[in-house]
C-alpha cells in the first residue's frame, strides 16, 4: 500500500505558499523588492499548477486601438491559441483578447489596496476586444462573445479584524462594475469569491486557503472556455502608420 497522503500533499502546497510570502514580508525591507518577490510567488504558483493552456506573468495588456492597461502584477492568459505575446527588454505585452484573469498582489488586504486592485482591473476591462467568425468544415461559426475577465486581489495577510468580514465586504462593494473583484486570497486567513453578478460574496476562512483558492479559480476558468479568435488585421493596421 502506498504511503502517500493526498491530504498532506494539498496541505503542503498551501504551507509552501504561505511560508514563502511570510519570509518575504519578514526579511525584505525595500517595497519594490518585496512587491516583485510576492508577485513571483503567485505567478510561479499559477504556472506550476494551472493547465499548460494558461500562463501567468507580470504584464501590460493592450488592445487593437493601441490603448494599454496599467502594469498588472498577475495576468493569467491563453498561451495555446494566442498568436502573439510581445517580449521587449524584460517587459511583456499581452493582447486583451487573450486574458482570462488579472490580479493585484499586495502584502496585506486593506481599503487602499482593494481600491488600487479595482483600478487595475478597470484598466484591463475597458480595453476593446476583437472576435472573428470561426471557419470549420461545414461552414462558419459566428464570432464568439468575449469571455469575462476575472479580477482579484492576492495578499499574505489582512489589516482588518476579522480578516474576511464586513470591512472587506464594504470595500468590495464600492465597485461592482468594471472594477469588480471576483476573487481574492489572503493566504494567512482565507479566500473569497463572488457568487453571482449581484455582488454577493462567499468568504472561506481557515483551512488551507492558497490551495482552496487555486482550486476555486481553476474550476471557474474551466467554465470560461476558450478565448475568441483575435482579429490580427486590426492589430496589423498599426504597421501602415
Amino acid at each position: 500500500m502506498s504511503d502517500w497522503s493526498l491530504k498532506n500533499v494539498l496541505s503542503g502546497l498551501h504551507d509552501d505558499i504561505q511560508q514563502r510570502l511570510e519570509i518575504i514580508r519578514r526579511t525584505m525591507t525595500h517595497p519594490g523588492t518585496k512587491g516583485d518577490a510576492s508577485e513571483g510567488v503567485w505567478n510561479e504558483l499559477f504556472n506550476k499548477y494551472l493547465p499548460e493552456r494558461y500562463r501567468a506573468d507580470n504584464a501590460h495588456v493592450v488592445d487593437s486601438e493601441g490603448t494599454f492597461s496599467q502594469q498588472i502584477d498577475v495576468v493569467i492568459y491563453d498561451r495555446q491559441y494566442s498568436p502573439f505575446i510581445f517580449h521587449y527588454e524584460g517587459q511583456i505585452v499581452i493582447p486583451a483578447e487573450s486574458v482570462y484573469a488579472v490580479f493585484e498582489a499586495k502584502q496585506s488586504a486593506n481599503l487602499d489596496h482593494v481600491r488600487y486592485a479595482q483600478e487595475k482591473v478597470r484598466s484591463v476591462r475597458r480595453l476593446r476586444r476583437t472576435s472573428l467568425p470561426i471557419p470549420h468544415a461545414g461552414g462558419t461559426y459566428p464570432a464568439k462573445p468575449p469571455i469575462p475577465i476575472y479580477g482579484g486581489l492576492l495578499t499574505f495577510e489582512s489589516d482588518w479584524k476579522p480578516a474576511l468580514g464586513d470591512s472587506l465586504l464594504a470595500a468590495l462593494g464600492e465597485d461592482q462594475d468594471e472594477g469588480k473583484l471576483d476573487f481574492g486570497c489572503v493566504a494567512g486567513h482565507g479566500y473569497f469569491h463572488a457568487e453571482n453578478a449581484a455582488g454577493n460574496y462567499s468568504f472561506q476562512s481557515g483551512g488551507k486557503p492558497a490551495t482552496a483558492f487555486l482550486f476555486k479559480l481553476l474550476s471557474q476558468l474551466q467554465f470560461s472556455g476558450t478565448v475568441p479568435m483575435i482579429d490580427i488585421q486590426a492589430y496589423a493596421a498599426w504597421l501602415s502608420d
